[in-house]
């Protein structure tokens, strides 16, 4: 398994997921996706569980807080990699973004800023020091690439393109987006199936065992599993709310870094 050493700027680098029950969400996790955990204690976080593969000394592929507001829906934050949160910032808000945590550092990990699109899908951008990412991307169990459902997919595009200047094209029922030549997310159309906002898409070797498996461990099959542009894919809602999707690719080295 092949750990990523860096992301490239405008790319999805971590999710992490909110959750009112972490010990819940970890037993799920675990039983679908075979994570780990271990806990840190950051001083702006306070308690922040690392997921892992291979066991609490493995590789990372995503984060967990607890979620301080009853009132909110457990959901995943994607993190995009880049160079400067206060020049991201600016981009966003000249895109008509909202600011919803100013830059702020973790540690000596790196820098966060959290935002709302144009039309009010929270996002994070990170800008690494000691961290650039998730361990391993693009591998079994771990990080593919995100999936944006957006009321006004025109708007859409213009936004990301301002701001992690991203190359838009038509692939099948989405609208993927690349950085350079490599896919890293998509554009789906809001509905009644689908709510806003970004979800992940985590790679797994068969998406039909794994949605079978979801159901198991609580978890409601959203989007049966079907054939898609980029493979075979399948959309779930864990036990406690939160959206995921699961994806078997059929094109081997696309996706993020690391995918083969």
């Amino acid at each position: 398994m092949a750990e990523v050493t860096r992301y490239a700027p405008g790319t999805p680098c971590w999710f992490d997921l909110v959750s009112p029950d972490p010990a819940a969400s970890k037993r799920f996790y675990g039983g679908l996706l075979g994570w780990t955990s271990y806990t840190l204690t950051i001083d702006t976080l306070g308690d922040y569980d690392m997921f892992t593969l291979g066991g609490v000394s493995g590789p990372t592929v995503g984060g967990m807080q607890r979620l301080a507001d009853p009132a909110q829906p457990p959901s995943w934050t994607c993190y995009f990699r880049v160079e400067s949160v206060e020049g991201a910032a600016r981009r966003i808000e000249a895109a008509g973004g909202v600011e919803l945590l100013p830059p702020t550092g973790i540690a000596n990990l790196g820098r966060v800023g959290m935002y709302s699109d144009s039309q009010g899908s929270d996002f994070a951008v990170w800008e690494p020091r000691d961290v650039e990412g998730a361990d391993v991307a693009g591998e079994p169990s771990a990080l593919y690439w995100a999936e944006l459902a957006a009321y006004e997919a025109e708007s859409a595009r213009r936004f990301y393109g301002a701001v992690f200047g991203w190359e838009a094209a038509d692939r099948g029922d989405r609208t993927g987006w690349r950085v350079g030549p490599r896919p890293v997310a998509s554009l789906v159309p809001m509905d009644e199936k689908r709510p806003g906002g970004w979800i992940p898409y985590f790679r797994v070797a068969d998406v039909d065992a794994a949605a079978r498996r979801g159901a198991e461990l609580g978890a409601r099959v959203a989007v049966p599993p079907r054939d898609a542009a980029a493979g075979r894919v399948a959309a779930v809602v864990d036990p406690l709310g939160a959206w995921l999707a699961m994806i078997a690719p059929d094109r081997v080295g696309e996706g993020l870094p690391g995918a083969g």
